[in-house]
Parts: structure tokens; sequence; C-alpha cells
């Protein structure tokens, strides 16, 4: 059965108009079988139980972007397993969002066919790839999961990274996609022992000018998330961000085209090892994240539980921050249990922030006196065994 949940209140006149999901429908999405919800433009608190479908409606969302949204699942496991053991049918979303463009529709879903493909349409027509859904809304999120983000490989601190850039960039995602591609296929061919020089020679030129624009566009986004955080201030502690590899190396030293000759030689000198170990020594799929605790100055991943969770929370919102003053309108926020793990007046600062930024951010808990300090300017829903209504 569909649960209708509408919200009353929307965006102050004068506002700063903000990216927004304005109607979402899901179809067999994880446990919801038929839901539909229609928020207001502010920020939407989520409370209930553990297992009621609260980060499912999140990830929901997150699919209005592109990639795998914020649980890295692949297509297949979205679908909702029906209890009596029938057979699971295609999971949709559709969604009626507020963009620069003005209000579109986005839709997007399981391939009918089956697969690990998802289609993508957009006012009802097929998009050509998912950096559509980047060119019409900016989407940032934080989990629980991102809890070691300092602690664990840089895998995980490169997949954050791109994340943020995707909002400013949205071009960013082909082209990491089309280096990934090259790696690939040099990889295989080294492994099989088949490549000529000329057939490598033209995939590790795809990996250097495709690696460095990667490098190039990381390194400028970088740059401001590290400004927009010094200038955040109040109680969460500023973050200092940098890159750290060979590729952003080179960049410093040199100018772009030359850091492609230099990053293509390096692939090519290479080749011996790449073979014996897989993989690829060099170019940005190896560069780093690194964060420090300004006001400690301390690595990120020496701080307390609890500085780390804020430190990434604080760079989250310097990236709403920066991304409304690049693109005039804040991003679409998913917060996670964010809040769980804050003091009484990190939560106050935290609920002020958000509101001053005019975000629609949904957040997630258990407990909704956790979100006090957004009574009044925020709507509240209550979700239940996959249910969702006004609380």
């Amino acid at each position: 059965m569909a649960a209708v949940a509408r919200a009353t209140e929307e965006a102050k006149p004068g506002a700063r108009p903000a990216d927004a999901v304005l109607r979402l429908t899901l179809d067999a999405f994880r446990c919801y079988d038929r839901l539909r919800v229609e928020p207001g433009t502010g920020p939407i608190v989520l409370c209930g139980p553990n297992g009621a479908g609260k980060t499912a409606l999140l990830e929901a969302v997150s699919m209005l972007a592109p990639g795998r949204g914020l649980r890295r699942a692949a297509p297949a496991e979205l679908a909702r397993r029906p209890r009596d053991g029938a057979a699971a049918r295609p999971w949709s979303i559709a969604a009626q969002v507020a963009c620069a463009d003005g209000e579109v529709d986005i839709g997007t879903g399981q391939d009918p066919e089956g697969g690990e493909r998802r289609v993508v349409r957009i006012d009802g027509r097929p998009a050509r790839g998912q950096k559509s859904l980047a060119e019409r809304l900016a989407i940032a999120w934080a989990t629980p999961e991102q809890d070691r983000l300092f602690l664990d490989g840089p895998s995980g601190r490169r997949r954050f990274l791109d994340r943020l850039v995707l909002g400013f960039a949205p071009g960013h995602a082909a082209e990491l996609a089309a280096y990934e591609h090259c790696m690939r296929e040099r990889a295989r061919l080294l492994a099989e022992g088949k490549g000529d020089d000329s057939w490598l020679g033209a995939l590790e030129d795809g990996m250097a000018r495709h690696g460095i624009a990667v490098a190039a566009t990381r390194a400028a986004i970088v740059a401001r998330l590290d400004a927009a955080a010094a200038a955040g201030g109040g109680p969460f502690p500023a973050a200092r961000l940098a890159l750290e590899g060979d590729s952003d190396r080179m960049l410093r030293a040199m100018p772009a085209l030359e850091a492609e000759e230099r990053l293509r030689a390096a692939l090519a000198a290479a080749r011996g090892a790449d073979a014996a170990h897989g993989g690829a020594s060099h170019g940005p799929h190896r560069s780093d994240l690194c964060v420090r605790f300004a006001q400690k100055d301390i690595a990120a991943e020496e701080g307390s539980t609890g500085e780390q969770k804020a430190l990434v929370l604080s760079i989250v919102l310097a990236n709403a921050r920066a991304l409304a003053a690049e693109r005039g309108r804040p991003p679409v926020l998913l917060l996670d249990e964010v809040v769980a793990h804050l003091d009484r007046a990190r939560r106050a600062a935290f609920a002020d922030e958000v509101c001053a930024l005019g975000a629609q951010a949904w957040l997630t808990g258990t407990d909704d006196d956790l979100f006090q300090g957004l009574r009044g300017r925020a709507q509240f829903f209550r979700i239940l065994d996959s249910s969702v209504a006004r609380a």
C-alpha cells in the first residue's frame, strides 16, 4: 500500500533557491513496495527505530545522482524481496526536483531486462549516461560508514572526494570512467602478454590525458573546500585538505601538458613491474585525500572518534557552502545518523548551519530529541515498518 506524506511548509519568501526533491515515488525499492512522499524544500527529519526504512529513503534520493548511491549497492541488490518468495520485480524511482533548470522530472531504475545496468530518464526522455543527473542536482551525503574515513585506506577517501567534486564539475565522472577504462584494458593486456608498444602506448596516452584531467579537477575543488572549511568557524573543527600522489605532485611542479608527458613516460617505464604485480604504479587512482585537524595541527586519524565524525561533517558543510557560492544554490544534503555522536553545542550549531544554508537536508535518527534545534524549522516525519507519516 502506498504511504503518502505531504508537507505544508515551503521555503520562506526570499530564501536562496535550493536544489530539492519535491516529490519522490518508489516502486519495489529496498523495503518499500510502493511509497510516495512530497516533502517541502527545507530540512526534513526522519525518525524511527532501526530497520524501519530511514536509510533506504535517503538511499533512494541518492540514486538521483550518478553512481551507486550512498550504500554503493549494485542495481540488482536494490530490488525489494517479496516475503511470499515471488520473484523480485525491477525497482524504480521517480522524482520531481527543483533545480537551476526549474522543475524537472527524473526517473531511474533497474533495467527491466536485468543485469547491473540502470536506466535514467529526464522529463520522460532517455538520458545519455548518468552525467545528466549531476547536471540537474547536486547531492552530498554523510553516513555512519564514513566514520572510518580517516582510518581505512585511501580508496574510500577518493570516492568521498569524487562525490563532492561532481557537484562542481559534472563532467568529472566521465573523465574518471575513461581513465579507469584505459587502466583496466592496459592491465588486461599486460597480464595476457599480448599488447604491442603501439597498443599499450595508445592506452597509456588515454590514461595520461584523462588522468591529469581528473587530478587537475580534484586539485581545484580541494583548494575551494580547504578555503571554505577554514572559513567555517563555530564549534566544528576546521579541516585542512590536500591531495598527495605522483600525479598531484606533477601538477604542482609543471603545466598540465608537461604533466601528461611525465605520466605517459612513467607508465611506459613501469610496464614490466605492472605486468608482474597487476594494476598501474602511477596515476590519480593512487592519490590520497589528506585531512588535518587545523586547531590541533594533527592528522585527522589521530583525533578522537567524535572529532573525526565532526571533521567529516565539517567537510560536507564546507562543500555545501562552496557549492552555494559557486552555483547560487545549495545542494541536497543526505545526513544519516550524523548527530548521534555530537554534543549539545555542536547539535545546535549544526541545526543553525543547515537552516542558514537554506538547503533541503534529509536527516535520520532514532530519537527526535536529538533534533530539538530544528523544532519549528524543519518537517518531522515518523517512519515505522516502511511507512511514512507526518510526526
